[in-house]
């Protein structure tokens, strides 16, 4: 992977036009799959990643708009041996065939859980676990978290009544026990994967429930969670096991608000931003190390011994990874318009894209 960009910037494989929407790609057989809006649809869109060129569609009658956050999908798809698991901003869930786009099962997981939508939409990626697909309908009275038979659609166990937030549910392993990792409106918890049990729990809540930056695991006890709106960060540190978990918050402090974009770990270093400025703190005290660089409420991705941060704005920038100062090495515009979308890396492609345009470098 090119270590040192060009000052002229990298030149792209392809641009090209996007539908709407906040997703990001994943990646699997020299397929990259996305979700978008397409006029009145909901578009899953698998394209050629060396060429652009696009493979298939699956769409389906579905409009979310909201004039503060923006309309469109939000959660980025998944994929699972040779299965795409696309869920759409209004709750529809679908499994499609990665190779021809072919339905094979479907459902909205919203009406599935007599669930209200979420103020900004469904934006948690469906997690495949096992035999299941885990998504975050926020049912109350034992629907906030539903388990789905990955080959059939039908809803094998629920659980759990929290009002859900914008992150993605993780498989982790946590003092060796393989768990569910949620953040909701309210708290950060650990979950058994079949059934929703509660394996412990940390409180917390943020405005209106926005809790949208994925929760960084550190070593095989702790787990770092931040976000925007004066919340801050804390590191909390579990104990015990089984039956018997035990949590302590190690430290909790507001040198870093994550709004949408999780933080990456490197070398005992937390990088991320903290209120569109890219920040490092130590990970054992969560004190500060140095804040610099402007990126608006882009994206951060570890690269190696780098950082690429793909900005509000539309520039790519590469960062050194470096725990005393801020040192980026080169930044260039890739994208025109508002971008949010995570950027994806896989196979020595860089795949980024907004609401308008996407792109693929060779790295």
């Amino acid at each position: 992977m090119l270590a040192d960009w060009p000052t002229e910037g990298l030149r792209p494989l392809w641009k090209q036009p996007v539908g709407g929407g906040y997703a990001s790609f994943v990646v699997a057989r020299g397929r990259a799959f996305t979700i978008e809006q397409r006029g009145a649809n909901e578009v899953v869109a698998a394209y050629d990643v060396p060429t652009g060129r696009e493979l298939w569609t699956n769409s389906w009658t579905a409009e979310f708009r909201e004039s503060m956050g923006g309309d469109g999908p939000r959660a980025t798809p998944t994929w699972s041996d040779g299965k795409v698991y696309a869920l759409g901003a209004t709750g529809e869930l679908r499994a499609l065939d990665d190779a021809s786009g072919r339905v094979i099962w479907r459902t909205n997981i919203l009406s599935d859980s007599g669930a209200r939508n979420l103020d900004w939409g469904m934006a948690a990626a469906p997690l495949v676990v096992d035999n299941t697909v885990i998504v975050l309908p926020a049912g109350s009275d034992g629907h906030s978290i539903v388990g789905y038979d990955r080959a059939t659609g039908k809803q094998v166990w629920s659980a759990l009544g929290d009002k859900q937030a914008y992150c993605s549910p993780m498989l982790v392993t946590l003092k060796g026990v393989r768990q569910l990792l949620v953040v909701s409106a309210t708290r950060m918890m650990g979950v058994v994967p079949g059934d929703g049990k509660v394996l412990w729990e940390y409180p917390f809540p943020t405005y209106n429930g926005i809790n949208a930056a994925q929760p960084l695991v550190i070593g095989d006890n702790r787990v770092f969670v931040s976000a925007s709106y004066g919340a801050g960060a804390a590191m909390i540190e579990l104990s015990g096991g089984g039956d018997g978990f035990s949590v302590r918050e190690v430290w909790r402090n507001t040198r870093m608000k994550n709004r949408f974009s999780g933080s990456v770990l490197r070398d005992g270093v937390i990088y991320g931003l903290d209120e569109g400025i890219l920040a490092a703190i130590d990970a054992e005290t969560g004190d500060l190390k140095w804040k610099g660089g402007r990126y608006g409420y882009g994206q951060v991705v570890l690269a190696g011994n780098n950082l690429i941060v793909l900005t509000e704005d539309g520039d790519l920038a590469l960062v050194r990874i470096n725990p005393a100062r801020h040192e980026e090495i080169a930044r260039f515009r890739v994208l025109e318009g508002k971008t949010w979308n995570v950027p994806a890396i896989s196979g020595g492609y860089l795949l980024v894209r907004n609401l308008a345009e996407m792109a693929a470098f060779d790295l």
